[in-house]
Formats: structure tokens, sequence, C-alpha cells
């Protein structure tokens, strides 16, 4: 079952399931209660930590929720902020979601240097509520934006590129 965010980031294919951890985690978790199926592919933008350039597709596995905060040692977390159904992880990029969008392109050697390259704002929930689910899941993302001071304005003037170029992806 292909999945999405939904209201800007919408496909055919692609069931809606909410923006941000929290209500992709309600209604994906109340889908997989009701319905679970067999295999689930999330589609979306990302944002790039510099690695990644501006409309390219990149799969992966493995998904992280850091929050800037961490980096300079003024937060912590006592959960598992990495989760993984990838066999060798090390091969993978890391998709990190928070419900907030970098804006501070100072902090993409911070990410990059944790092998992190991208950012997301569902796909961490993606991952653990498949995860508890026993259910196979992967994704694939298209770059809209840098994560710097023009994240917003970037991720707006190229959405719709970046929709219609990760569709025919999918398609083929």
């Amino acid at each position: 079952m292909f999945i999405c965010a939904g209201e800007r980031e919408t496909f055919e294919f692609a069931k809606p399931m909410g923006i941000g951890l929290i209500d992709m985690s309600i209604n994906l978790t109340k889908l997989c209660m009701e319905n679970p199926p067999p295999f689930l592919f999330f589609v979306g933008s990302a944002g790039s930590y510099g690695r990644h350039k501006i409309f390219d597709i990149v799969e992966s596995k493995t998904a992280s929720n850091i929050e800037n905060g961490f980096f300079n040692a003024k937060a912590y977390t006592p959960i598992d902020n990495m989760v993984s159904t990838s066999d060798n992880i090390s091969d993978e990029t890391v998709v990190n979601s928070s419900n907030y969008i970098t804006t501070d392109e100072n902090l993409s050697p911070y990410y990059l240097k944790n092998h992190i390259g991208l950012e997301n704002m569902e796909y961490f929930a993606v991952i653990k509520v498949a995860q508890h689910f026993n259910i196979p899941v992967a994704g694939a993302f298209i770059v809209t934006n840098y994560c710097n001071a023009n994240a917003h304005k970037d991720f707006i003037d190229n959405h719709n590129e970046a929709m219609a170029r990760l569709t025919v992806y999918i398609q083929n």
C-alpha cells in the first residue's frame, strides 16, 4: 500500500495519512488495526542537508527522530531515536523526522556527520508504526529544498514539479 502525508502532498496512487509525526501515527495506526496492509511504501518530499540535490529521488528504510537541540547538548531523549528495516544500515540514507523544519544551514554538518541526509516530517512515525504491526516498509523521497533559510520558499517553488517527477518515478 502506498501512503503519503496528504494536503499538499497527495498522489492518485497513495492514501493520505496526515502531516507530521502525530497525525501520521494516529491515522496509520488506525489503518493498520482495521485492515493491515502486506507492505507500506511512503512517498513524499524531503529537505536535504546538502548531500542530495534538488529533485534527487532517494529510497530509504531508515529514519531518525533527532531535534536540533540534540547537537548542542540542549536536549536529550530516552527513546531509541533511530529505526530501520534495512539489512545494511551503512548503505542507507537516513531520513530525519521532526514536527519542525530545519532552517539553519549551520546544523547540516551535524546531521551529515550522523549519516542523516534528508528531512521529512512523517517518516520516523511511518517506520515505527509499521514495525509495531510487523509490516515491511520503505519510502521514496524527492528533494524539494535544502535545510536553510529559504527552505519554505524553495519547497513551495519546487513542489509541483517534484510531485510530478516522484509520480513518474513510482509509476516506472
